[in-house]
């Protein structure tokens, strides 16, 4: 099977993530990129390793419908997608990287190495989570059940994060020799976190003066007494088998991971009472954290390979 997939939104980071990916597979075939700003050029401009003569295009929503297509990717800002979804046949697969459908039961939500595997390879409207979101439910699930309290996640994310329209958490004049925090309360991945992990969260975000990668320090207060290699073979049970997650004892750092699909989980401190564990996890937010993640989940819905990747350097 040769799948037909669309890309609805092309020109930021992302979609030249997703562009790249796709240009890796044989059973998938890019048979449309939409993009207003990057009408008319070709996409191997963009994505020279991209073997295809198509161009892209302005797609209105309204037209969408005219394409046959099996999956559609969506990279667009929030609240964009409702639009494009209005016109998309009920039984085209649906890969919204926005935040508009994680909070909507009618919507799967897909986070393969936690939430399992067997809803996304039926769902036709899946939503992507969010970077910092993903990374801070890897860090809490092997013991979401024994979190005895609020959960801290200090994030920090290069700044590729935040987009390609100029902002001051994407200005390197403004980021030089800086760590910039911003939306102290209620910031939406916080929200994500907490919906999905299923415990209360205090979320502080950070904007980093490099491109990409991502790191949370997360602070569990846990029932019961623990020991750090009981933690590290707790974590390395949970995820075994997962390609994608690696843990290890170490302190991972964001430049471990940047440029590669996964993320690594480690760390593993305790406070002097055993019962509050300190756990660092990274990854690329461009890649597990957005990119990778969507081709995870619009491969399980296909019923496709979810993708060789692998945490070592290409």
């Amino acid at each position: 099977m040769t799948a037909r997939v669309g890309l609805i939104g092309g020109r930021g980071y992302t979609g030249r993530e997703i562009l790249r990916l796709l240009s890796r597979r044989e059973d998938m075939e890019l048979v449309l990129a939409s993009s207003r700003e990057l009408a008319g050029q070709k996409v191997r401009d963009t994505a020279p390793e991209l073997e295809t003569g198509l161009s892209f295009e302005a797609v209105a929503p309204e037209a969408i419908a005219s394409h046959d297509l099996d999956a559609i990717i969506l990279a667009l800002p929030n609240g964009a997608a409702a639009a494009f979804l209005e016109h998309i046949d009920a039984q085209t697969i649906v890969v919204d990287l926005s935040a508009d459908g994680r909070f909507d039961p009618h919507w799967v939500y897909g986070l393969p190495e936690i939430h399992g595997r067997h809803d996304l390879r039926t769902a036709k409207r899946i939503a992507n989570p969010g970077c910092y979101a993903t990374c801070g439910q890897l860090a809490i699930a092997p013991f979401r059940e024994m979190v005895s309290g609020p959960v801290h996640v200090f994030g920090v994310s290069g700044y590729s994060g935040a987009g390609t329209t100029p902002s001051r958490k994407n200005d390197l004049a403004a980021l030089k020799d800086n760590l910039m925090p911003y939306a102290l309360t209620g910031h939406i991945h916080e929200r994500e976190m907490a919906a999905h992990a299923g415990v209360d969260i205090h979320f502080t975000p950070h904007v980093a003066p490099f491109f990409s990668g991502l790191v949370t320090t997360v602070h569990i207060p846990i029932t019961g007494m623990l020991t750090a290699k009981g933690c590290l073979e707790t974590y390395q049970a949970y995820y075994d088998g997962e390609p994608l997650v690696d843990v290890t004892e170490e302190i991972p750092e964001p430049a471990m991971i940047s440029g590669r699909p996964g993320a690594i989980v480690g760390g593993f401190g305790l406070a002097g009472d055993g019962r509050h564990l300190t756990v660092v996890s990274v990854l690329d937010n461009l890649l597990k954290g957005a990119a990778v993640q969507a081709m995870q989940n619009v491969s399980l819905a296909l019923g496709l390979p979810e993708g060789e990747y692998t945490n070592t350097p290409d």
